[in-house]
């Protein structure tokens, strides 16, 4: 018998902010389904996110891009459903121990983190694929993690620019087995939106045996 916490539809729009952690062992419990987030600083992930739970609150954009270094946490209205936004990387003005050691604990993240069921790449359409972007292709890839790929600010092209940036991007990666989604997205226009949150709830809602990704040795 279906309990109602499953029964439940996944809102995104229910997303609250749970908890903020820098190191592994002061995230929630490693149980349940979480999606992540990463991308480089200035590549409109926190507008995303914040498009994606109709919360332009929820992830703090900012002027000076780089400035959150706190793993964050956020809870769906399903038990134990999370979105997860990582640091965002290649702009924060900050010593090298200290980039040194929150890549540490971003990659302790990414590696150890067995309810994980998918990494959200969020990149700018304008600049694709910089150096960021094709490690973190290649992680997932390496790892068998499902991959969905976020081309943001496609409202700032005209659409036939933005359309022939997606097919290239898209040759590009044609190899690339993890990749399962590769959507044009606007936070401006909502263009991409559904398409994004559909492919989040099947994530999400994927039965637990399925959750999990290899780390090859």
């Amino acid at each position: 018998m279906t309990s109602d916490t499953t029964a439940k539809s996944l809102s995104f729009n229910s997303a609250r902010f749970l908890i903020s952690a820098s190191r592994l062992d002061e995230c929630p419990a490693d149980y349940g389904a979480e999606v992540a987030f990463a991308g480089r600083s200035n590549a409109g992930k926190s507008s995303a996110i914040n498009t994606i739970t109709t919360n332009g609150k929820l992830a703090r954009t900012s002027k000076t891009p780089g400035r959150t270094r706190l793993i964050n946490f956020f809870s769906l209205n399903r038990e134990n459903c999370r979105l997860v936004d990582l640091p965002g990387y290649g702009y924060a003005k900050v010593s090298r121990d200290m980039k040194d050691d929150w890549q540490k604990h971003l990659g302790h993240y990414l590696n150890d983190r067995r309810c994980l069921r998918g990494l959200v790449l969020v990149m700018d359409i304008r600049h694709p694929l910089t150096d960021f972007d094709q490690m973190m292709v290649e992680w997932c890839d390496h790892n068998n993690l499902p991959l969905m790929i976020l081309c943001t600010k496609a409202d700032k092209l005209k659409f036939g620019q933005a359309k022939t940036a997606m097919m290239g991007i898209a040759r590009k990666l044609e190899a690339v087995g993890c990749l399962e989604h590769l959507v044009m997205f606007s936070a401006t226009s909502k263009r991409g939106l559904d398409e994004t949150r559909d492919a989040l709830t099947v994530w999400l809602e994927a039965e637990s045996e399925e959750s999990g990704h290899s780390t090859a040795e």
